[in-house]
């Protein structure tokens, strides 16, 4: 006779590895190119990346300081990657519901970044 096993258990010792289903070269794609944009953005470049500056008339975009917005928002882009590339790294050990951990420091580094952005780089 076939024990029953509830949802629970059988998810239990689910790693990352175990419930994803796309290939792995296109994580790895995403993290190249979120350190690339980390990198743009931290240096000072790539305002015209950053949506809602770049549309914005010279008016708005007088009242922000570029340099520090570029800044913050290649830090909370590199938190992101890095993520990322613990996610992608540690697949076959990270247990499953780490992929919900993630999205909610995501989410929060995304309010933050938004926060950030709307106080301490302004003029």
């Amino acid at each position: 006779m076939q024990e029953r096993i509830s949802g629970k258990e059988r998810y239990k010792d689910m790693t990352l590895k175990d419930s994803s289903h796309g290939p792995d070269w296109v994580l790895w794609v995403i993290i190249v190119l979120f350190a690339c944009i980390s990198i743009l953005l931290l240096s000072g470049h790539g305002a015209h990346l950053i949506a809602g500056y770049n549309t914005a008339s010279r008016e708005d975009q007088e009242k922000y300081d570029t340099k520090k917005l570029c800044r913050v928002m290649g830090g909370g882009m590199s938190v992101i990657t890095i993520l990322l590339l613990a996610m992608a790294v540690g697949e076959a050990v990270l247990p499953a519901y780490m992929a919900y951990v993630c999205l909610g420091v995501i989410l929060a580094d995304c309010a933050v970044m938004i926060i950030l952005a709307n106080t301490i780089c302004r003029k």
